[in-house]
């Protein structure tokens, strides 16, 4: 069955950065599209966030307008690994994030918490 593991997440001070890495098992990761998706303190389901996409390969990447040129989506499928650099964070960033397949929220692993606060 499909598994994905979020880690990386923390506490940092705006304008600090972090990579959270989503481990995958259960299917052929270089097969799919893989998608990072956040869901903001206090809101349910209704309330999560598309952050980003990148396709099979890798070659082509997506972002919400909230994070474009702050993170960067990129992935290993030697390793079966997807990755999020996040740069310049701010206080909005702050969210449970996970990854999913195919932006299917029936994937997402537990998540990883992110804390942007000083």
């Amino acid at each position: 069955q499909v598994q994905l593991v979020e880690s990386g997440g923390g506490l940092v001070q705006p304008g600090g950065s972090l990579r959270l890495s989503c481990a995958a098992s259960g299917f052929t990761f270089s097969s799919y599209t893989m998608t990072w998706l956040r869901q903001a303190p206090g809101k349910g389901l209704e309330g999560l966030e598309w952050v980003s996409d990148i396709n099979s390969g890798g070659g082509s990447t997506y972002y919400a307008d909230s994070v474009k040129g702050r993170f960067t989506i990129s992935r290993d499928n030697a390793k079966n690994t997807l990755y999020l650099q996040m740069n310049s964070l701010k206080p909005e960033d702050t969210a449970v994030y996970y990854c999913a397949r195919d932006g299917s929220i029936d994937t997402m692993g537990q998540g990883t918490q992110v804390t942007v606060s000083s």
